[in-house]
Formats: C-alpha cells, sequence, structure tokens
C-alpha cells in the first residue's frame, strides 16, 4: 500500500481540504504539522523542492504537492489504487 505523508499547519484551509479528500477516499495518511518546528519546516522545505507552503503532500517519497495539485490527481482517477 502506498504511504501518504502530508505537511501541515493548524490554520491552513487548504490543508483541512486535502485531509477531507483523503478522509472520504477512505486514505490513510501521517500528518505532520511543522506549525511550531523549524526543523520539520526545513525537512519539508528540502523534501518539497523549495516549496514552503501546506500542505506538501507525498505518496511514496514522491512530491505531489498541495491541495490543488492533490485534488487535480483525484480527478484524473490518480488516488484510485491507494486505499
Amino acid at each position: 500500500m502506498a504511504r501518504v505523508k502530508m505537511y501541515t499547519t493548524s490554520v491552513c484551509p487548504f490543508c483541512v481540504q486535502a485531509k477531507r479528500l483523503l478522509h472520504e477516499r477512505g486514505i490513510p495518511y501521517d500528518e505532520v504539522n511543522v506549525e511550531d518546528d523549524d526543523a520539520l519546516r526545513m525537512e519539508m522545505v528540502a523534501r518539497a523542492q523549495g516549496r514552503r507552503t501546506v500542505p506538501q503532500i507525498f505518496i511514496d517519497d514522491a512530491p505531489i504537492g498541495g491541495y490543488v495539485e492533490l485534488r487535480a490527481l483525484a480527478d484524473r482517477g490518480g488516488l484510485a489504487n491507494l486505499p
């Protein structure tokens, strides 16, 4: 099964939308809140090829991007085999 990891903050509306989309499709994910942890945020930026916005979503360590990219992937059927 593919592993989904999502870097978030608690005040991010796009994070809420991404979590909702994954939840509705029954896709488990690991959430890493980077709000108050500079080391985790630097980890996220490094893994996300310099992107600093949240959410940053990875499937099997491959960077997907944020909510917009996750939604587009879902609309193309790219999440169908994840649950």
